[in-house]
């Protein structure tokens, strides 16, 4: 697919269940301003096991997909090709189409990019809480930051399998713990707990950076007393690096090389995204 055919295509969306209260238009509509491109992008309510139907009933005027919970893992399966974040987890969190959809995950990208903007360019050790879908991406996340050893904090030991096989693959030593027992002092944290879980986990001493993926609770109060000022990252962090990788594959059809002006649309989308959720800008 070319850059012109790429730009011929104007219809891109988000999908997952529920839909509503996500933010990727917000986001990707303030990318296509500034790219000066003509892009449609709206929120499309697609259930579990429904993603193929749905991406087969598309016609040639849509570009490509921003894909959440519960379909990560149903795009992977998906998609012709997988960049090798993707692969290792198994989970795609964008689509480009065409004959052959292609799929990466940005995931990753955007919680390395989350401590990166925090100052912390490299671990190692690092924390996990939660083992749901956003814990293998935490992980591959902590391993690119050059962790060699990750604590996880599950309720079920059973879930914590496929991140020890993970760890394996990666080369990092994966140690699994129960939810309720303290996390080990850490360079790094990354809470995959969803804002409406009953146990916060607790640290023996804090973490130097400890991320919050889930911006339902962006605020990070649950965690405000255990790391120190400056020390905690708001969720939508994670969710504006990740977006601004989208930009990139929806723009250029890879994820590899910067935006023309990178700075200036990320720029944009922080500023929509700030006065979406009164995110701080910077």
């Amino acid at each position: 697919m070319t850059a012109g055919e790429l730009g011929a295509r104007r219809r891109l969306a988000v999908v997952g269940w529920p839909i509503e209260h996500s933010l990727s238009p917000v986001l990707h509509g303030a990318a296509a301003r500034e790219l000066g491109r003509d892009w449609r992008y709206e929120r499309r309510p697609v259930r579990e096991g429904e993603l193929a139907g749905f991406v087969d009933a598309l016609d040639r005027a849509w570009l490509g997909l921003s894909v959440t919970a519960p379909l990560k893992r149903e795009a992977a399966r998906l998609a012709a090709s997988l960049d090798e974040r993707a692969r290792l987890t198994g989970a795609a969190n964008t689509l480009l189409l065409g004959t052959r959809p292609r799929g990466w995950n940005t995931d990753v990208g955007g919680i390395v990019r989350a401590f990166a903007g925090s100052g912390l360019e490299g671990a190692e050790t690092g924390a996990i809480a939660g083992a749901g879908a956003t814990a293998g991406s935490a992980l591959v996340a902590l391993a690119e930051l050059g962790a060699a050893r990750v604590a996880v904090a599950l309720r079920s030991p059973a879930k914590g399998a496929a991140l020890v096989a993970l760890g394996e693959r990666l080369g990092v030593e994966v140690v699994l713990q129960p939810l309720e027992a303290p996390l080990p002092a850490v360079d790094a944290a990354v809470s995959t707990l969803p804002a409406a879980a009953e146990v916060v986990p607790v640290f023996a001493h804090p973490p130097s950076r400890l991320l919050d993926a889930d911006y339902a609770r962006a605020d990070g109060s649950r965690y405000r007393d255990a790391v120190p000022a400056g020390a905690l990252i708001d969720g939508r962090e994670m969710l504006l690096g990740q977006a601004v990788l989208q930009a990139r594959i929806f723009t250029t059809g890879g994820v590899d090389a910067p935006l023309s002006d990178e700075g200036r649309v990320a720029a944009a989308m922080r500023s929509a995204l700030a006065a979406a959720t009164g995110l701080e800008e910077s």
